[in-house]
């Protein structure tokens, strides 16, 4: 197990990562038991080489799974996981929950099974589908909401990522709306989209929606950051599609 200090600097160690970890196994048949801690994400106001939300970047690349838990308990249990794991597994820990979020943690050993998600609220006007603080945002969002029936869908893992889950989800509330932190072009949410759109086709009442952040590099300045989080969008973009 290794810790990029920041998960930015993880682009010292690409190469290792996606041409040797991930393909590993393909070329020699051998395990590659490498668990990369990946401290992420924004909110801390620590600019444009410390906060950014890269998951994207290691989504497409076969070999490789992603976990990124958004509780204690199941940050415990995916790590334990990944520890497991035969394969290379990034695992991201968003920063700012490091220092906002506490909980409580079994101290025996268990593990969280990955491209299993949780059903953190249930509901019947839309679904949420998120990870990481992304979860903590849609909390906050619907708490100040109480009228709206949201299904919250917590990913805990991007890779694999429970299809399954987000299929019945959308099929019974008939709306999602996808939310992460990253920036909005090539971000994993327009993969869950296009999969709902694929899946769900017959049961959606309007497109999916997708809250992201905006496509520049993470300011420094809190004001400007607090503008380009996907959060500072979220309550109205789920109001406008729970009205459609």
């Amino acid at each position: 197990m290794m810790e990029m200090q920041f998960a930015d600097f993880v682009t010292c160690g690409f190469n290792q990562i996606v041409n040797n970890l991930a393909k590993i196994h393909w070329r020699w048949s051998q395990s590659a038991d490498v668990v990369v801690r990946m401290p992420t994400g924004g909110g801390v106001g620590a600019g444009p080489f410390h906060s950014q939300s890269i998951e994207a970047w290691f989504f497409h690349v076969p070999g490789l799974k992603i976990a990124y838990p958004s509780t204690p308990y199941d940050a415990k249990g995916l790590l334990r996981m990944a520890v497991e794991d035969p394969n290379p597994v990034l695992f991201f820990e968003h920063k700012a929950l490091y220092r906002s979020l506490s909980g409580l943690v079994p101290e025996e050993d268990y593990t969280i099974e990955f491209g299993k998600g949780r059903i953190v609220r249930e509901g019947t006007d839309a679904t949420i589908v998120t990870y990481g603080m992304g979860v903590k945002w849609a909390e906050t969002v619907l708490d100040d909401h109480p009228e709206w029936s949201v299904e919250l869908i917590d990913l805990r893992t991007l890779v694999p990522w429970d299809q399954k889950m987000v299929s019945e989800s959308v099929s019974k509330t008939g709306k999602a709306l996808v939310l992460h932190e990253a920036t909005m072009t090539g971000g994993i949410g327009g993969e869950i989209s296009a999969v709902i759109h694929e899946n769900c086709w017959h049961s959606l009442d309007a497109p999916v929606v997708r809250t992201a952040s905006l496509d520049t590099p993470v300011p420094f300045a809190s004001n400007l950051e607090r503008e380009f989080m996907a959060n500072c969008r979220l309550d109205a973009d789920l109001e406008t599609l729970i009205n459609r």
